[in-house]
């Protein structure tokens, strides 16, 4: 019997996630990781791709992070007092990504977005919120799936929609005064369009709303200061988290300084934000992304992978797939929900991690002829399931 209710406490690591519903793997367990491989309860090694959901970019048990890290566990993990830390990183947060003036820690992505729209509804006085891209499970952004969120609450939220201009033009005005903050991924499946852009930022202006970027997933992996700093958008707030750590628990938000003042008039606040562990890694995770050029690396590595999707969503047009996403975050875009799950077994029957969906990450660990490997497994998976499907027609 499983102890854990609904077999994992994360959910885009269960086996219907992962697998599809049919998943032959699905009772896959990890016991250990290093590097861009992971290792199952059984001993079998797979070559991973899904780089626990994005929040690993240099790889698993970096050396330098790994330091850090036991260098903090020694010195007590946490206390009662702000650590140097805290104060520490903020500062480097604050050089590398100039337009975030002041930042606050917490540890989740969920976590921080919901701490940037209390802050924008403190400073605009107002309630309503529209959003693109997933923020989180918390109440304040919950529509279709939104079971257990209070009716009142799931109102105040509407979606929408990524790289429609007029269409998001429209929806800022018509919420008007009500609006306290329009919050987006700079990705979604693909870049964003420059008029959309310029739509987000001057409605926001012109309406008096707060602009927030949700870069828990791009921050780092796009560039240091991701989609933000790769697409020259300055919003007013920014929530980040995943990569900035290399895996441990860490989020901000930050922003404005007159913005993040805010703070001295509501009540944002976690036990844990500020233990040691956490800080130190993500101190030492960003000096190697600058020093190793982390960002270069994920695209140039990235570019050779989304080429060979291209390749073989070409070769295997029988299956219904195509090539989607940036080069550092890409996968294959399926027709037919069991076909993914099928490949998906398939790969990982051939010791590749490979998602099904969005998205699938590159890290400092890959290098071009793990990416010609990994094509090779893709391949050969795509041809078993087109060879299963054609015997069974």
């Amino acid at each position: 019997m499983d102890r854990v209710a609904g077999f994992t406490s994360t959910g885009s690591k269960r086996s219907a996630a992962l697998f599809g519903a049919e998943g032959e793997s699905a009772s896959l367990r990890m016991t250990r990781s290093s590097g861009c491989s992971v290792w199952d309860s059984e001993g079998r090694e797979y070559l991973d791709y899904i780089m626990a959901l994005g929040a690993v970019a240099l790889g698993y048990g970096h050396p330098e992070v790994t330091r850090a890290v036991a260098e903090a566990a020694q010195l007590g993990v946490v206390g009662p007092l702000p650590p140097v830390l805290e104060e520490g990183l903020a500062a480097d947060l604050c050089r590398l990504i100039p337009w975030l003036e002041r930042v606050r820690f917490l540890k989740t992505g969920a976590e921080a977005m919901a701490a940037a729209v209390r802050l924008a509804r403190v400073v605009t006085g107002r309630d309503a919120v529209l959003g693109c891209g997933y923020h989180g499970w918390l109440d304040w952004c919950q529509t279709r799936e939104g079971r257990g969120t209070p009716n009142a609450v799931r109102a105040l939220y509407r979606e929408l929609p990524f790289n429609d201009a007029d269409r998001t033009r429209e929806m800022i005005r018509a919420a008007g005064e009500s609006l306290a903050a329009v919050v987006f991924e700079p990705v979604i499946l693909e870049p964003p369009d420059p008029q959309w852009l310029a739509v987000l930022r001057e409605e926001t202006l012109r309406t008096g709303a707060l602009l927030v970027a949700d870069e828990v997933k791009t921050v780092c992996r796009l560039a240091i200061g991701g989609g933000c700093e790769r697409y020259g958008i300055r919003p007013d707030l920014v929530v980040i988290g995943k990569a900035i750590a290399n895996g441990f628990p860490l989020s901000a938000v930050g922003g404005r300084a007159d913005v993040m003042d805010a703070v001295s008039r509501t009540w944002i606040s976690s036990t844990l934000a500020t233990e040691f562990v956490s800080l130190a890694a993500s101190r030492a995770t960003l000096a190697a992304m600058v020093q190793a050029q982390v960002p270069a690396h994920l695209t140039r590595v990235g570019t050779r992978l989304l080429a060979g999707l291209q390749g073989l969503a070409t070769a295997h047009a029988e299956l219904g797939v195509r090539a989607a996403g940036l080069p550092e975050m890409c996968f294959l875009e399926y027709r037919d929900e069991a076909v993914s799950g099928q490949v998906a077994t398939a790969c990982a029957a051939r010791g590749l991690l490979f998602k099904r969906s969005a998205y699938n990450f590159v890290s400092l660990a890959h290098d071009e002829a793990m990416v010609d490997r990994t094509l090779g497994i893709l391949d050969d998976a795509l041809s078993a399931v087109s060879r299963a499907a054609a015997l069974s027609s």
